[in-house]
């Protein structure tokens, strides 16, 4: 990171909240049914928004999946994802068994990726194609262990859930890793040792990835084979 001057850094910051603040203010008032979404030949796609998202947050990346004919299901339940990750991925794997999906793949953002990977190494992972995950804290945070709140607590990369998900690896070679150069939101990074591809774009943000033309392309990768 040394090599990105502040003012780069300061105007990436900039254009990532302005960015999340506006998906945000339109997902409060959008009233489009998921279920528009649902149908479609290709490859099953699930949606998992990160933290205090809701799926409306990755609506536009939704409708662009969809076009392309993939039929893209979202998680009522998880909310604004404010669960632990275990739970969440618990929730992820009953809605697979219950719609009795497979070859799935998913796409998750930040958060929304950890509980993935959890979904991946637990009774639901053969339903599981890969996922393409974007932003995702792999080894945490180190700005989590100052949060006020326990749920984003449990970022910290010394935290014991952080670790134990570290340590699954035979899954990581299913998974393509896509962040950018400097997140601010997470120092650490989220390149994944062993995974199927990792992939760094020259910008700057947490939120600003998702519009980026190489999620897409990742996502249709791991779609097509």
């Amino acid at each position: 990171m040394d090599d990105i001057d502040a003012l780069r850094r300061l105007t990436w910051w900039i254009a990532d909240y302005a960015y999340a603040a506006a998906w945000q203010l339109r997902a409060a008032f959008d009233r489009t049914d998921s279920r528009d979404f649902a149908g479609g030949s290709g490859v099953p796609i699930v949606i998992l928004p990160g933290v205090y998202e809701t799926w409306r947050f990755m609506q536009p990346m939704i409708a662009a999946l969809h076009a392309r004919g993939h039929p893209v299901h979202v998680l009522d339940a998880w909310r604004h994802n404010r669960r632990p990750v275990d739970e969440a991925a618990d929730i992820l794997a009953t809605f697979l068994e219950e719609a009795g999906m497979t070859d799935v793949v998913l796409v998750a953002h930040s958060k929304g990726g950890l509980a993935g990977k959890t979904a991946m190494i637990g009774r639901a992972g053969a339903r599981i194609r890969g996922m393409v995950a974007i932003s995702t804290p792999f080894r945490g945070s180190r700005y989590a262990r100052w949060m006020p709140v326990r749920g984003l607590r449990a970022l910290a990369p010394t935290h014991p859930s952080i670790l134990a998900l570290a340590r699954h690896l035979d899954v990581d070679s299913r998974i393509v890793s896509v962040y950018a150069r400097f997140d601010p939101h997470i120092p650490e990074g989220s390149e994944l040792t062993g995974a199927r591809r990792n992939v760094r774009l020259d910008t700057g943000g947490h939120f600003r990835v998702l519009a980026d033309p190489r999620v897409i392309a990742e996502i249709a990768a791991m779609s097509e084979h």
